[in-house]
């Protein structure tokens, strides 16, 4: 540090002369990147509350992926100052990272490791540097301290990340005080693969899991606020980060595309939970949703990373599609349904409980339809739950654990509350998704009972069929006439228009002479439809279920054609999927 220099004042002699509360003690929060930001948060409420603790921030500038860290801090009101001043200051009683790179070594305070995702299941990677390597430039330093510099004779490393000789010690000379361990089982590698700092270790269990446990009454809550209207289902899609991710793997790069073609529309959403570094390395935020903007105009919901989120889908999910990733280990502990789309062996670390759960968990077959696989995959998979636990051997303990060795290395005694896991917070708003002006158009299937009384839809997203297309054997396109792919109107079999544009309609179904319906939307989501040289039908909802609109009436109409322009009223029992509510349709000469 320069002599001289201005301290922030968070770190500053005269701070006390500035501030409005006066804490005893002082916490470092070691950043690495928002991964490791977001789960420092999860630790770090156990100070809730207590104005004797205050927590400074800051980032190791360790990380490739270290984009947005100074962003994160400004959004959240957090005080932070630069690594080389948090790593001289004295002003700090105890530093907590959930990482392991950077100088930390250097640290003048007593440090905590922890995980920063589920466990220890990762490990480095194998391939060596190599001479093609461009210099590090700008202001970020070099990475130091604990991890050597790489080598082309580098032996590969083969136990997991933060467990590791590598990633504990420093000439020798274990760095952290203390070493938090989510399970049991890890003390067992953290032995094979560092005995030093066996002694340093403390099973605390996992804030996480318990958190998300604790909240799975309020399930229906979540689903709400995630716009999961009643007999929905909910598929999450997990991705971590990297070229054999969910989003990243060649083979199934598509499984969002794939979900809302294949899942009815109306009984389906989809959720992509997408890993903070994907959003925050070689590509950033603008362009993931660039990238996803078709899925997003036909419902996608895209949380953003920072935001907890994915933990509140998690407990509102019905299904995952999942990585390597610790939210599919999360998943699969709540007992979600689980279906891996990616995996990447040679990132996972042997004997891991994420190893086991790639053993263990079904792949992703293209080919096959994605509604069969996840049928298949609810039938066959039961939650870990007990002894078998994969992600804590304390369960509903962390709060209390992590609180009482936080506060014993602040030598403070703890608050007489007890501690407990804190909620998921609701979501304040519907996750990142796009809503079109005109009606989407739609593949329709529909099963008709031979009396004509009772039919049964299911709708799909037209734009993003491909060539696999079992799922719409006999559908008929229900098309928006003014859809700005006017390829689709075209070769539309319903031409639906929206009310707001029916006075400037009435001769549009001589523009397009091939359409076999079309649809104007009046009062309630009904609809009055003009068959092609025949009489018009009003389809009026005598009970309307709040999954359909007027594009379900219409489609309801096109299926009992030529029958229902006969002249005789009659009433349909109209289904979507299984779970969703019926409506009663009534349909008869206009």
């Amino acid at each position: 540090m320069r002599e001289g220099r201005r301290l922030p004042l968070p770190i500053s002699a005269d701070r006390d002369r500035w501030a409005t509360v006066l804490p005893e003690r002082t916490v470092l929060g070691v950043v690495h990147n928002i991964t490791a930001a977001t789960r420092l948060l999860d630790l770090l409420s156990v100070f809730e509350g207590d104005p004797r603790v205050q927590v400074v921030f800051s980032c190791t500038g360790s990380s490739a992926l270290d984009s947005g860290v100074t962003e994160f801090f400004t959004a959240h009101g957090m005080a932070f100052v630069a690594w080389e001043e948090a790593r001289d200051s004295e002003a700090f009683d105890l530093a907590i990272a959930t990482s392991r790179g950077g100088d930390l070594h250097l640290l003048r305070t007593p440090l905590i490791g922890t995980p920063h995702g589920a466990g220890y299941n990762k490990k480095l990677a194998k391939k060596p540097e190599t001479g093609n390597r461009k210099p590090e430039t700008g202001n970020r330093k070099p990475e130091t301290g604990n991890r050597k510099p790489e080598t082309g004779n580098r032996k590969p490393e083969t136990g997991a990340f933060g467990l590791t000789a590598e990633w504990l010690l420093h000439d020798g000379k274990l760095v952290p005080s203390a070493v938090v361990l989510s399970h049991s089982e890890q003390l067992d590698r953290l032995a094979e693969s560092c005995p030093q700092a066996v002694p340093a270790a403390v099973v605390a269990g996992d804030p996480v899991i318990d958190q998300l446990r604790a909240c799975l009454p309020f399930r229906e809550r979540y689903r709400r606020a995630l716009g999961i209207t009643p007999g929905q289902q909910l598929v999450v899609v997990s991705s971590t980060w990297g070229p054999a991710s969910t989003l990243g793997s060649t083979q199934h790069s598509d499984i969002l595309r794939r979900a809302l073609a294949e899942l009815p529309h109306d009984e389906f959403r989809v959720l992509a939970a997408i890993h903070p570094n994907a959003w925050h390395g070689a590509q950033h935020s603008w362009q993931l949703h660039q990238w996803l903007a078709p899925l997003l105009d036909s419902g996608l919901l895209l949380p953003p990373p920072e935001s907890e989120t994915w933990k509140a889908a998690l407990c509102a999910a019905d299904f995952l599609i999942g990585d390597h990733g610790s939210v599919t280990l999360y998943g699969h502990a709540l007992g979600i349904p689980c279906i891996l789309a990616a995996f990447d062996t040679r990132t996972v670390a042997e004997g891991s409980p994420m190893h086991r759960l790639g053993e263990q968990l079904p792949r992703l077959r293209h080919g096959i339809p994605l509604g069969p696989q996840l049928a298949a995959a609810a039938r066959n998979q039961t939650a870990p739950w007990g002894p078998d636990d994969p992600v804590t051997s304390r369960p509903g303990e962390a709060a209390a654990l992590l609180r009482s060795l936080f506060y014993t290395w602040l030598k403070l005694p703890e608050p007489d509350e007890p501690a407990l896991s804190r909620p998921v917070p609701v979501p304040p708003t519907l996750p990142v998704h796009r809503v079109l002006p005109h009606a989407p158009a739609r593949y329709v299937t529909v099963d008709v009972d031979q009396p004509g009384r009772r039919v049964t839809l299911h709708r799909y997203p037209a734009a993003h069929q491909r060539t696999q297309r079992a799922h719409l054997d006999g559908a008929h396109l229900a098309a928006d006439v003014d859809d700005p792919d006017q390829r689709l109107p075209r070769t539309a079999d319903v031409l639906l228009v929206p009310r707001d544009r029916s006075a400037r309609h009435k001769t549009y179904g001589s523009r397009f002479p091939h359409h076999g319906l079309l649809a104007y939307e009046e009062e309630e989501h009904s609809c009055r439809a003009v068959p092609p040289n025949s009489q018009p039908l009003q389809a009026r909802w005598v009970r309307r279920p709040g999954w359909a609109d007027f594009g379900v009436a219409a489609s309801a109409v096109f299926a009992l054609l030529p029958g229902a322009a006969d002249g005789e009223a009659r009433r349909l029992h109209v289904h979507g999927g299984e779970g969703l509510e019926a409506g009663l349709l009534e349909v008869r000469r206009a």
